[in-house]
Protein backbone atom coordinates (compact mmCIF):
# COMPACT_ATOMS: atom_id res chain seq x y z
CA UNK A 1 0.00 0.00 0.00
CA UNK A 2 2.80 2.18 0.80
CA UNK A 3 4.53 1.84 -2.34
CA UNK A 4 1.14 2.53 -3.91
CA UNK A 5 1.00 5.75 -2.57
CA UNK A 6 4.74 6.70 -3.46
CA UNK A 7 4.47 5.38 -7.12
CA UNK A 8 1.10 7.86 -7.07
CA UNK A 9 2.57 10.94 -5.80
CA UNK A 10 5.46 10.59 -7.45
CA UNK A 11 3.05 10.20 -11.08
CA UNK A 12 1.16 13.10 -9.98
CA UNK A 13 4.73 15.09 -8.92
CA UNK A 14 6.14 14.47 -12.59
CA UNK A 15 2.75 15.56 -14.67
CA UNK A 16 1.92 18.38 -12.66
CA UNK A 17 5.95 19.12 -13.29
CA UNK A 18 4.86 18.71 -17.13
CA UNK A 19 1.71 20.94 -17.18
CA UNK A 20 3.38 23.70 -15.89
CA UNK A 21 6.54 23.75 -17.41
CA UNK A 22 4.58 24.11 -20.82
CA UNK A 23 2.67 27.18 -19.80
CA UNK A 24 5.70 29.18 -19.95
CA UNK A 25 5.44 31.66 -23.26
CA UNK A 26 8.78 30.49 -25.59
CA UNK A 27 9.21 34.29 -26.89
CA UNK A 28 9.96 35.23 -23.24
CA UNK A 29 14.02 36.03 -22.27
CA UNK A 30 12.80 37.07 -18.26
CA UNK A 31 9.20 37.83 -17.13
CA UNK A 32 9.83 38.34 -13.32
CA UNK A 33 8.46 40.78 -10.53
CA UNK A 34 9.61 42.30 -7.25
CA UNK A 35 7.00 43.03 -4.33
CA UNK A 36 7.83 46.21 -2.69
CA UNK A 37 7.68 45.63 0.93
CA UNK A 38 4.75 47.55 2.66
CA UNK A 39 3.93 48.63 -1.04
CA UNK A 40 6.29 52.01 -0.14
CA UNK A 41 8.44 52.40 -2.88
CA UNK A 42 11.32 54.30 -1.71
CA UNK A 43 14.13 56.10 -4.16
CA UNK A 44 16.70 54.29 -2.65
CA UNK A 45 14.97 50.97 -3.35
CA UNK A 46 16.01 50.57 -7.00
CA UNK A 47 13.99 46.68 -8.36
CA UNK A 48 16.79 45.21 -9.88
CA UNK A 49 16.81 42.21 -12.61
CA UNK A 50 19.59 40.36 -14.92
CA UNK A 51 18.75 38.80 -17.92
CA UNK A 52 20.87 36.94 -20.34
CA UNK A 53 20.92 38.06 -24.00
CA UNK A 54 21.93 34.91 -26.50
CA UNK A 55 21.04 35.81 -29.82
CA UNK A 56 22.30 39.75 -30.52
CA UNK A 57 20.71 39.52 -33.90
CA UNK A 58 17.20 39.01 -32.95
CA UNK A 59 14.85 42.47 -32.06
CA UNK A 60 13.08 42.19 -28.35
CA UNK A 61 10.62 44.60 -27.01
CA UNK A 62 11.28 45.22 -22.85
CA UNK A 63 8.32 45.90 -20.80
CA UNK A 64 7.65 47.14 -17.13
CA UNK A 65 5.58 44.89 -15.14
CA UNK A 66 3.58 46.91 -12.46
CA UNK A 67 0.62 46.47 -9.82
CA UNK A 68 -0.73 48.97 -7.92
CA UNK A 69 -3.87 49.44 -5.60
CA UNK A 70 -7.03 51.33 -6.17
CA UNK A 71 -5.34 53.57 -3.34
CA UNK A 72 -2.60 54.98 -5.91
CA UNK A 73 -3.23 58.37 -6.26
CA UNK A 74 -1.86 59.29 -9.37
CA UNK A 75 -2.94 58.66 -12.95
CA UNK A 76 0.52 58.36 -14.09
CA UNK A 77 3.96 56.88 -12.53
CA UNK A 78 7.30 57.96 -13.36
CA UNK A 79 10.41 55.88 -13.54
CA UNK A 80 14.09 55.87 -14.41
CA UNK A 81 15.27 52.59 -15.71
CA UNK A 82 18.97 51.82 -16.01
CA UNK A 83 20.06 49.61 -18.49
CA UNK A 84 24.01 48.32 -18.00
CA UNK A 85 25.23 45.99 -20.94
CA UNK A 86 28.34 43.65 -20.61
CA UNK A 87 31.66 45.78 -20.22
CA UNK A 88 29.71 48.83 -20.23
CA UNK A 89 28.26 51.32 -17.83
CA UNK A 90 24.65 51.94 -17.34
CA UNK A 91 22.46 54.22 -19.30
CA UNK A 92 19.35 55.70 -17.97
CA UNK A 93 16.57 56.90 -19.12
CA UNK A 94 13.35 58.18 -17.97
CA UNK A 95 9.81 56.90 -18.83
CA UNK A 96 6.31 58.06 -17.99
CA UNK A 97 3.64 55.09 -17.89
CA UNK A 98 -0.30 56.50 -18.56
CA UNK A 99 -2.08 54.64 -15.29
CA UNK A 100 -5.58 55.78 -15.51
CA UNK A 101 -7.69 58.07 -17.56
CA UNK A 102 -8.54 61.64 -17.10
CA UNK A 103 -11.70 60.84 -15.63
CA UNK A 104 -9.93 58.31 -13.34
CA UNK A 105 -10.54 55.05 -14.74
CA UNK A 106 -8.20 52.74 -14.57
CA UNK A 107 -5.97 51.27 -17.97
CA UNK A 108 -4.85 48.09 -16.31
CA UNK A 109 -6.41 45.26 -15.68
CA UNK A 110 -8.21 44.76 -12.41
CA UNK A 111 -8.45 42.34 -9.64
CA UNK A 112 -9.79 43.05 -6.36
CA UNK A 113 -8.36 46.36 -5.16
CA UNK A 114 -5.31 45.71 -7.62
CA UNK A 115 -4.27 46.97 -11.15
CA UNK A 116 -2.08 45.13 -13.16
CA UNK A 117 -0.03 46.87 -16.28
CA UNK A 118 2.48 45.48 -18.61
CA UNK A 119 3.90 48.29 -20.45
CA UNK A 120 6.32 48.57 -23.42
CA UNK A 121 9.01 50.74 -22.88
CA UNK A 122 11.55 49.79 -25.85
CA UNK A 123 10.61 47.87 -28.46
CA UNK A 124 11.84 46.01 -31.72
CA UNK A 125 15.45 46.86 -30.25
CA UNK A 126 19.04 44.80 -30.47
CA UNK A 127 21.03 44.69 -27.77
CA UNK A 128 24.89 45.20 -28.92
CA UNK A 129 26.49 41.66 -27.91
CA UNK A 130 25.45 38.58 -26.51
CA UNK A 131 25.83 38.50 -22.39
CA UNK A 132 24.36 39.29 -19.17
CA UNK A 133 22.68 42.88 -19.06
CA UNK A 134 21.55 44.26 -15.69
CA UNK A 135 18.84 46.03 -15.14
CA UNK A 136 17.25 48.51 -12.71
CA UNK A 137 13.93 50.31 -12.01
CA UNK A 138 13.97 53.73 -9.60
CA UNK A 139 10.62 55.49 -8.99
CA UNK A 140 10.97 59.26 -9.82
CA UNK A 141 8.19 61.13 -8.39
CA UNK A 142 7.81 63.24 -5.99
CA UNK A 143 7.18 61.14 -3.35
CA UNK A 144 9.10 59.34 -1.01
CA UNK A 145 8.09 56.83 -0.03
CA UNK A 146 5.69 56.50 -3.39
CA UNK A 147 2.31 54.59 -1.60
CA UNK A 148 0.31 51.68 -3.02
CA UNK A 149 3.20 50.42 -5.60
CA UNK A 150 2.67 46.31 -4.71
CA UNK A 151 4.90 44.77 -7.35
CA UNK A 152 7.59 45.87 -10.13
CA UNK A 153 8.82 43.60 -12.71
CA UNK A 154 10.51 43.38 -16.22
CA UNK A 155 9.54 41.53 -19.12
CA UNK A 156 11.61 40.65 -21.77
CA UNK A 157 10.51 38.83 -24.84
CA UNK A 158 11.56 38.22 -28.86
CA UNK A 159 9.80 40.75 -30.41
CA UNK A 160 7.90 39.23 -33.84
Amino acid sequence: MKRTINTFCGAVCVILTMLLGSCTDPKSVIDTNTAITDHNWSYVNRVKFDCKIDDEKAAYNLYMNLRVTDAYKYANLFVLIYQTAPGSKAKVTRYELKLANPDGEWLGKGSGNLYSYQVPFRTNIKFPAKGNYHFEIEQNMRDNPLHEVSDVGLRVEKAQ
